[in-house]
């Protein structure tokens, strides 16, 4: 029997054993070494050569990967691990690290129970770094830490033994802050991360070798065989007598939950239906017997099958020719055709897939990464994914030839339903495919792909930065008349408080809620019981507001007002931007008591203009796109680092020194960091390491707003001469 077969054999048995599995993700800051450890992990389940790993980078199957040595997709691979004489089965997930594909790490993290957290020794906790922790954290993901290339520190920083543990134990207290300050209640719940637990491994990926205080007892290999072998560059060693794949998921079985116990725990926080029906059960105790629960993290395309769907199945047993339901999709019937899992690259299918798993299946025509597929008719959807970051950046594509352009619109929609971080939309006045993503490496590969994998020769614009509008006043109530002039509708607008934004960002405020505990939780955040009772819709962080009384025939034309309400904010007044932050109240409504005169011809124009005029009443503003900028130089490199951020409309708040280097950080408007990564090269003589984070919207400076806005209208084939609210109100 081969050893692939026999690998597959074993991986299939344990399927049905929930209290066997451990689902987890690899998640760091770029250039700490995931990829490598996934690579090693691999090799020591007997899946790659020992020789190959950490050269191989089986992960990274794609060749765009491969070319420039970084992650760019969360990859699934399934291995057996045996830890005190059993068997034990290992879905693992390697994430990227680079901020523009952060999106992936949130859709990874719903499908896992635990987070191998990876640090590099020399650079310490980073901005990416913290960000990871915060979305395991936020989904009820337990992380254990491995702290990577510490052969680095004795041999390329030449610290003594001494200095080397101060400088792990001060890697471990970091990250144990950044628990405690993101949340205290699962860091005083044991989440505490600490060596002499077992929690913590030290080691390198490179090298393959690691250390952790349980397995120390095992091997008899401690800190002093650690210094002494990196220091006489014995590493084959370390390797022989602590491997790093038994160190790091002797760890991940002892301390990382199981999908029973995790689901007890995390169903709770990503599911706000009814615990009590038959699924609310089902996903609790993670049974297979019950009505499938799926939550799909994660849409591919492969050549030969289409379609792959991959994601968490939290109750339930899927098999082919399952018929499903995908939630806020039509209610059509979706029939598995394939059902399987992932090894690296490979898709191996399988009869039947319990609950516990993470799943890939062929058939789902109607699911898109964050749908809730089920075998019910009706199930309340998984909570939908917040993405930390927003797209900042956009692109124009057009086909290359005409006889292209219907397999282009094919391919641009394939690309929204692979990463729902990528916005497609279409330019009426030119007709040019807008794509919209994190950063200008995210649109290079997007628009890499579409050539290289799909097939389509396209023309692409240099990247425009992604704007957005808001109000900075109040404003009505303004009237909206249809164009009948048979129907009004009153409005006023005015900034949404800034701790109900935060509240729908974090996802503890949306429509999925009940209405009194959502009601509960914006009182809680302080907005006013009346408003809270009667908001009727939320979309992205602008919320609709019903405060009328009595009207006959609202209720039938809610739904039209809601569409003139979302027209409104695809598209604000000033610049054609998106619209956020924004509070629309409906204060009064007259309507003609015949439904042939209210219908979407009149109601959806009077409202779409009624909003666009009262925002230019309250002071419609532009919001630019921010990026956290985070350098560490020498010394006396630091000057050269600070005049970089500004000059660049940039602002530096942070100084931090640590023996020879000098860490700076700042943040600055991402319409002024085109070209950074050169200019700071070059200042710096190659010395900077550097990384960036979306650090959220704000005001483009009074002294240059109006040529902005002016340049936009213009790229957009609009009016030269800025609107006025009588434009809107006829």
């Amino acid at each position: 029997m081969t050893r692939r077969k026999k690998m597959v054999e074993r991986v299939t048995e344990l399927m049905d054993r929930p209290e066997r599995i451990r689902n987890i993700g690899i998640v760091a800051h770029i250039d700490h070494g995931k990829t490598t450890l996934s690579d090693n992990l691999l090799a020591g389940a007997g899946m790659i050569s020992e020789e190959l790993a950490g050269k191989q980078l089986f992960m990274d199957s794609d060749e765009e990967e491969q070319a420039r040595g970084i992650t760019i997709d969360a990859s699934n691979v399934s291995m057996v691990h045996t830890y005190e004489g059993e068997e034990y089965l290992i879905n693992m997930i390697d994430t990227p690290g680079h901020v523009d594909f952060g999106g992936d790490v949130t859709r990874a993290m719903r499908a896992v129970d635990g987070a191998v957290v990876v640090v590099d020794a020399v650079e310490g906790a980073m901005p990416q770094t913290e960000t990871v922790l915060r979305q395991a954290l936020k989904e009820g993901v337990r992380p254990v830490l491995f702290i990577n290339k510490v052969d680095r520190l004795i041999n390329e920083l030449k610290v003594d033994q001494q200095e080397m543990q101060l400088r792990l134990a001060k890697v471990i207290d970091k990250i144990n802050r950044l628990i405690k300050g993101m949340n205290e209640k699962m860091y005083n719940e044991g989440w505490k991360l600490d060596a002499a637990k077992g929690t913590v491994a030290f080691g390198s990926a490179l090298y393959n070798w690691a250390v952790s205080v349980p397995y120390m007892q095992k091997s008899g290999v401690a800190f002093k065989e650690v210094y002494e072998k990196c220091h006489s560059g014995d590493m084959k060693w370390l390797a022989r007598k602590s491997p790093l794949h038994a160190v790091l998921l002797d760890m991940v079985v002892k301390h990382l939950p199981n999908p029973i116990d995790a689901q007890r725990r995390r169903i709770p926080i990503i599911w706000h239906g009814d615990e009590s029906t038959p699924e609310g059960r089902a996903m609790l105790s993670c049974d297979p017997e019950g009505p499938v629960a799926l939550m799909i993290t994660d849409i591919s395309f492969d050549p030969h099958a289409g379609e792959v769907a991959t994601g968490r199945l939290f109750a339930g047993t899927l098999r082919r020719g399952t018929e499903c339901y995908v939630m806020g999709a039509a209610k059509r019937v979706n029939r598995l055709s394939q059902v399987g899992i992932f090894m690296g690259a490979e898709r191996i299918e399988v009869e039947a897939l319990p609950a516990g798993n993470i799943a890939a299946v062929i058939g789902l025509k109607d699911a898109i990464v964050g749908s809730t597929v089920t075998t019910l008719q009706e199930m309340t959807p998984f909570e939908s994914l917040k993405h930390y970051s927003e797209p900042v950046m956009t692109v124009a594509v057009e086909a290359k030839s005409m006889k292209d352009l219907p397999k282009l619109v094919d391919v641009l929609r394939q690309v929204a339903k692979e990463d729902p971080t990528v916005q497609v939309s279409i330019n009426e006045e030119t007709g040019e495919h807008l794509i919209s993503g994190m950063g200008e490496l995210h649109l290079e590969i997007i628009t890499g792909r579409i050539k290289r994998d799909k097939g389509v020769e396209i023309v692409t614009s240099p990247p425009i930065v992604v704007y957005r509008e808001t109000v900075t006043g109040r404003a009505g109530p303004v009237e909206g008349k249809s164009p009948n002039r048979h129907n009004r509708f009153y409005i006023e607008v005015e900034p949404l408080e800034p701790a109900i934004v935060k509240l729908i960002q974090e996802g503890k405020v949306s429509m999925t809620q009940p209405a009194l505990e959502r009601r509960d939780v914006l009182v809680a955040g302080g907005m006013d019981k009346e408003e809270a009772k009667n908001v009727r819709a939320i979309e992205g962080t602008n919320m609709f507001i019903d405060m009328t009384k009595g009207i006959q025939y609202l209720n039938e034309t809610m739904e039209l007002i809601l569409e003139g309400w979302r027209e409104a904010l695809a598209g604000g007044p000033l610049a054609d931007e998106q619209v956020q932050n924004l509070k629309v109240r409906l204060v009064d409504v007259k309507l003609h008591e015949d439904a042939i005169h209210r219908g979407p011809a009149q109601v959806i124009p009077a409202v779409r203009s009624a909003v666009k005029a009262a925002m230019l009443m309250a002071g419609d503003s532009l919001l630019e796109p921010l990026q956290k900028i985070q350098i560490t130089v020498p010394s006396e490199q630091m000057g050269a680092a600070t005049s970089q951020i500004q000059g660049r409309r940039g602002q530096v708040y942070d100084m931090q020194s640590d023996g020879d280097m000098m860490t700076v950080v700042g943040r600055a408007p991402v319409a002024e960091l085109f070209g950074f990564a050169g200019d700071l090269r070059s200042a710096t003589e190659g010395r900077a390491m550097w990384s960036t984070e979306f650090a959220g919207f704000d005001l483009v400076p009074a002294s240059i707003a109006d040529d902005v806005v002016r340049s936009i209208r213009r790229r957009k084939g609009l009016k030269d001469q800025l609107p006025r609210p009588d434009d809107y109100l006829a």
